[in-house]
């Protein structure tokens, strides 16, 4: 008889493990399911819940890297659609779904995405009035941020052209719907910010389903349009359709069509205004000659203007006055001036050479340098003597030293 094969709990576990590993048809699944027992675990960052249906429940657990990635917070009771692989947990014993990717079914899934996203990042200050922008009267340039194959930017073309045709439009393509379109929004409004190539974006599409239109509820996307520092107008779908980016933009368009007219000003009426306002300075200047024309008519007829030498007899007299109390404070000031500098004249006159001379003195030159010592001249030197009146060439013929000026 064969002796059985005797397995530990820990072996027998693993072996069940691989066998789930194996198996292809576990290795990438999609379920549908409802959420319970949901847990955001706060340190981690993973995500542990159940998925049941009317008959059967499974655990299951989406770990960090991929529950960063999700446009929406689960919740209990939220109906889902996840893609995953079957594998054993061996410490416990229990398989479990291990969930790389999850998606909302139905539309009540995708409502509750966008309000948790709208909510928070309102919370943010992301949508408030004051990180608004005001759009410029007259962009020259316009950055266009959408497909370059749908109904919508070729509305948005003709309106521009039609209203305002100086402008120039610079289309940026990108994809407006299915899993590459954020971040090819993201990174048309970017390049744009990036290089200053525009005065004003418009980030939109044409209308569609709200699957359709959930690129433009995509988080960075909504981040990208109220982080950019070139006023954006957000041009998605219909009238009746919101997204997070009409919220995140600096003006929010119903249509594509519109955001052409709000952009822009109607070039026509811009020169009907021009006119209306040329025409209105006309005739506020016409009146305003007139109003001056029967001023000065006024003043002319009045008596002062009938005899014109009045008009200067005031001014004659005030122009005498002047000028004789001008000549009064010059002189006053030269008489102050000569007192002050007569001491300081006498003083300097004391000081001079040449006064000194006129006493009878002269100053002795040898070689052009005034000699002040016996010491820096001897016998057979020439000399020049010079007096306040005129000078002399002498030569030396013998030198006596002042024995006192040696004691």
């Amino acid at each position: 008889m064969k002796t059985p094969l005797v397995l530990t709990v820990g072996q027998l576990n693993a072996y069940v493990k691989s066998v789930l590993d194996g198996d292809r048809n576990l290795n990438h699944v999609f379920v549908c399911a409802e959420i319970s027992n949901f847990t955001n675990h706060y340190r981690t960052g993973h995500f542990y819940f159940s998925l049941k249906d009317e008959t059967s429940v499974i655990r299951a657990v989406m770990f960090r890297s991929n529950a960063q990635r999700l446009k929406f917070l689960p919740q209990d009771g939220m109906r889902v659609i996840v893609r995953g692989q079957v594998s054993l947990y061996e410490r416990d014993g229990q398989y479990q779904l291990y969930i790389d990717d999850m998606q909302p079914d139905g539309l009540g899934a995708f409502n509750l995405a966008f309000e948790q996203l709208k909510e928070r990042l309102s919370k943010e200050g992301l949508f408030s009035p004051e990180r608004k922008r005001p759009l410029p009267r007259y962009p020259m340039h316009i950055g266009i941020v959408t497909s370059p194959t749908g109904a919508a930017v070729r509305d948005i073309i003709n309106i521009l052209s039609r209203r305002f045709p100086l402008a120039q439009m610079i289309l940026q393509p990108v994809q407006v719907q299915g899993e590459d379109a954020p971040s090819q929004i993201i990174e048309a409004i970017q390049l744009f910010n990036e290089k200053k190539a525009a005065d004003v974006l418009i980030v939109g599409r044409g209308g569609g389903s709200i699957e359709e239109l959930w690129a433009f509820n995509d988080e960075g996307v909504a981040r990208a349009v109220a982080s950019s520092e070139i006023p954006v107008i957000s041009a998605v779908g219909h009238e009746t359709d919101y997204t997070i980016c009409d919220f995140a933009a600096d003006l929010r368009a119903p249509t594509p069509s519109a955001a052409a007219e709000l952009c822009v000003p109607d070039w026509h009426a811009e020169l009907e205004r021009v006119e209306t306002l040329r025409r209105s300075a006309g005739q506020l200047m016409r009146r305003r000659l007139e109003a001056e024309q029967q001023r000065l008519d006024t003043l002319i007829l009045r008596a002062k203007f009938q005899e014109p030498t009045r008009l200067f007899e005031n001014g004659r007299q005030a122009l005498a006055t002047l000028e004789q109390r001008l000549r009064k404070a010059a002189a006053e000031r030269l008489l102050r001036e000569n007192n002050r500098l007569a001491p300081l004249t006498g003083k300097l006159d004391a000081l001079s050479p040449l006064k000194v001379l006129s006493r009878g003195y002269a100053i002795a030159y040898h070689e052009d340098r005034p000699i002040r010592s016996i010491s820096e001249v001897s016998a057979g030197d020439t000399v020049q003597l010079k007096w306040s009146d005129g000078s002399a060439r002498c030569e030396v013929l013998e030198t006596l030293a002042d024995k006192k000026c040696y004691e």
